[in-house]
């Protein structure tokens, strides 16, 4: 193998390279560097190496409660968007010209609106006022109180992450021939183990990769548990919103940001590495 054979790859990967470092390596070093640095109340961020941040967030129970809501309400999250969004895209799956295309621009519809006009208009919808509310009063069940709660911002998560789920499945569905079950079920296979040893084996690679998408996003949003949750239902991005904005106190928030950046990762290569076991043993 020559030189030229071995440097043009790099050669033309490095724009993307350099744009990948300048817009996603640097910040993060730049914050990493910022979340050691001395805070004082009176003279702000000083250029002085500490840990306290970092003990502070790890050691203090408030900030447990923080975390464990956050990553409760994500994995929650994504558990109903792959209740809802696998049996969806599959129903998609199936579908013929043009309905498949009218529904497919339906699902990703929520896509094309802002996530803060979804989250006001849902607070119109759960407000003490709202439409459910005004409902349930008519049936003489109300009224309850949904709006800044864990189910309201659930409800609201959900809507705006399913479409991050229905299509990664839906695209790996598309890679499955409709003969294979057929052939399963003239051999007498009813339509669940059809369902469980042909199709879900095949799909498990777009369930994989919704549920990590759906996670990370769930885990990591702001405008939804923001403007749903209230300031006191807590997540840990509204809290790192605080830190900065309210407290000025960066290093802290930044803290906060790269124990979230960790905690996530754990989870999600933690969630990887036991759905591609049970794929290797389902395909073994």
């Amino acid at each position: 193998m020559n030189a030229r054979a071995v440097t043009t790859p790099w050669a033309l990967s490095t724009p993307a390279l350099v744009l990948f470092g300048c817009l996603l390596l640097v910040p993060l070093a730049l914050t990493a560097v910022l979340s050691f640095n001395v805070f004082d109340h009176v003279t702000g961020v000083k250029n002085e190496f500490t840990l306290a941040h970092y003990a502070a967030v790890l050691g203090d129970e408030y900030y447990y409660g923080i975390f464990w809501r956050t990553f409760w309400i994500a994995g929650l999250t994504t558990l109903i968007c792959l209740a809802i969004g696998a049996p969806e895209a599959y129903v998609l799956s199936r579908m013929g010209n043009p309905w498949r295309s009218i529904f497919l621009l339906v699902v990703l519809a929520p896509l094309l609106v802002s996530v803060v006009v979804r989250a006001f208009g849902w607070s119109m919808l759960l407000g003490p006022q709202g439409v459910l509310n005004q409902a349930l009063q008519t049936v003489g069940l109300g009224p309850v109180r949904i709006l800044y709660t864990e189910a309201a911002v659930i409800i609201a998560l959900v809507h705006v992450m399913l479409p991050f789920m229905v299509i990664p499945v839906w695209t790996s569905l598309q890679k499955l021939d409709a003969g294979v079950e057929d052939a399963a079920l003239s051999l007498s296979a009813s339509h669940f183990t059809t369902l469980r040893r042909i199709v879900l084996p095949q799909v498990m690679p777009g369930i994989l990769s919704g549920s990590l998408i759906v996670f990370g996003l769930s885990a990591s949003a702001f405008a939804i548990p923001g403007l749903l949750g209230g300031r006191r239902l807590k997540m840990v991005s509204t809290v790192v919103y605080d830190e900065y904005l309210h407290e000025l106190n960066w290093p802290l928030g930044a803290a906060l940001a790269l124990v979230l950046l960790l905690a996530n990762l754990v989870v999600m290569l933690s969630y990887n590495r036991v759905l591609e076991r049970s794929y290797k043993k389902a395909l073994g």
